[in-house]
């Protein structure tokens, strides 16, 4: 990887793991918040619900603020705004302003999440896509390995306060590096500013939100049937029916602004099979990742009696198989193709996830770990490849906008996953009141996960093949290089 590439992925990096390590160290904590701030877990569950719902509204801005902002000035505004909903968390008073808080956080990271992909796939111009692919996942491999213990550990020795205290320092570095080493990529004066499409951001952002509202509420009794799930969700649905129709008829390029504008988000980027395909794989991966993830601290409170530190401790070895898997899945993605790669990765989630529908309440923990360890493997050998594989065929301009269709997608697929599998795990585990019964019904839900993860196998193919040999930087790349070089020494 070219060395401008890499710091530049090094500093984007810093300030995701501040977004990821919020995230999974919160989603331990909701009882221990609910005790301290005298709030019932109805009430508090609203401190991870309203953070995502600020995150999916905030992330389709994130191509129009870029083409206004520049990528490091959007960079360095997001991750402040993610510093002081920080800092206001940490501050907070009770469970309302907790939430509200949280909220700052939200808009913040919503912004930062596709533009880490975009910015470093930008600067990367198409070469050694799986290795780019692999530096940048770094902080989705380390939040599922460190953002439990961790938040399990604070929770241990210190204050609520600190699980949001952690995050500054992470922020005060990053925004640091971001001023010394991301380009100053700012619009000219004199360029054409694309105009936000207002009507379209009013009908994806609240379509968006409401579908992941009505999918968190499936956990409920009613399951799918409660109007708290249907009214959202058949809104949203709606909402993103009339963008859909409306996107298609608007003005697509950003590099030519008019007085209204292209569309919010350029949905005409589907006619590229590689990013249409990458997206539908990553709605199945957001399935089998987060479904899984919802399924796998329960099995091993709710059967094996472990409490929540306990069961973040079981889930290591599956961050640390996405670990091992990023450097090798780089180089054979670059080498062999992101078909192969991501092929053999789904294929070995699916067998990986098979010991967990036969599990029982005396399935030998050593045995699940190992498993665990593969199938982490597995998940990072097939995310690479389909994150890389979205930009393959795209121009400078409209790489921001498949960031987010990649990230939604993969996004709503966990809701997805989450909800089904909640739904499933009701009427399997109904009337169970004995380990053995919780474990068959258990066991039930992981063999739809299964079947989720073999149905992504076959559509790989429609990956892009062996790539062909990658041009050498022209004479512009190396002197833009090597003025980055000199400004950041």
């Amino acid at each position: 990887m070219d060395p401008a590439v890499r710091r530049l992925a090094l500093t984007v990096i810093v300030g995701a793991l501040a977004v990821v390590f919020d995230t999974t160290i919160v989603s331990v904590a909701l009882n221990d918040l609910a005790r301290e701030l005298h709030a019932s877990l109805s009430t508090i569950q609203w401190v991870s619900t309203a953070y995502l719902l600020a995150l999916f509204v905030t992330i389709p801005i994130a191509g129009w603020a870029q083409s206004r902002l520049g990528g490091k000035r959007l960079w360095i505004a997001a991750l402040s705004t993610f510093l002081l909903g920080s800092v206001l968390c940490a501050l907070a008073w009770n469970a309302g302003s907790l939430i509200a808080f949280r909220i700052v956080q939200g808009v913040g990271g919503g912004i930062m999440m596709p533009l880490v992909v975009t910015l470093v796939m930008q600067a990367a111009k198409g070469r050694n896509p799986g290795k780019v692919m692999a530096a940048v996942t770094l902080p989705t491999a380390l939040g599922p390995i460190l953002g439990p213990v961790l938040g399990g550990v604070i929770l241990e020795l210190a204050d609520w306060r600190w699980l949001f205290v952690v995050n500054i320092p992470f922020c005060l570095v990053g925004i640091w590096l971001a001023h010394r080493n991301l380009p100053d990529d700012r619009p000219a004066p004199d360029s054409p500013r694309p105009r936000l499409d207002v009507t379209g951001l009013l009908l994806l952002s609240p379509g968006v939100a409401a579908v992941i509202y009505g999918l968190s509420r499936v956990e409920g009794g009613t399951g799918f049937a409660g109007v708290e799930v249907l009214v959202p969700l058949l809104g949203g649905l709606a909402l993103l029916g009339a963008f859909t129709a409306r996107s298609l008829t608007r003005t697509t390029a950003r590099t030519t602004a008019s007085k209204t504008g292209g569309a919010l988000v350029n949905l005409r980027l589907f006619r590229h099979r590689a990013l249409a395909s990458s997206a539908a794989l990553g709605f199945l991966a957001g399935i089998t990742l987060y479904g899984a993830m919802f399924l796998l601290p329960l099995y091993f409170q709710q059967v094996r009696g472990e409490d929540a530190l306990g069961a973040g401790l079981l889930l290591i070895p599956q961050g640390v198989g996405l670990l091992l898997a990023r450097t090798v899945a780089g180089t054979y993605t670059d080498r062999l193709g992101p078909r192969r790669v991501a092929l053999a990765g789904f294929a070995v989630v699916a067998a990986a996830t098979v010991p967990f529908a036969l599990v029982t309440a005396d399935t030998s923990p050593y045995l699940l770990m190992a498993a665990l360890l593969v199938r982490g493997f597995g998940m990072g050998t097939a995310t690479i490849p389909l994150t890389g594989a979205a930009y393959a065929g795209l121009a400078h301009h409209e790489i921001p906008d498949a960031s987010i269709i990649t990230r939604v997608a993969q996004q709503v697929g966990g809701s997805v996953g989450i909800a089904v599998l909640a739904v499933v795990l009701q009427h399997t585990a109904a009337g169970a009141h004995t380990p053995t019964a919780l474990a068959d019904g258990f066991g039930e839900a992981f063999w739809w996960s299964v079947a989720v993860t073999a149905v992504a196998v076959p559509l790989c193919l429609l990956l892009p093949g062996r790539p062909g040999p990658q041009a050498a930087p022209d004479a512009t790349d190396r002197t833009r290089a090597a003025a980055v070089n000199q400004s950041a020494r």
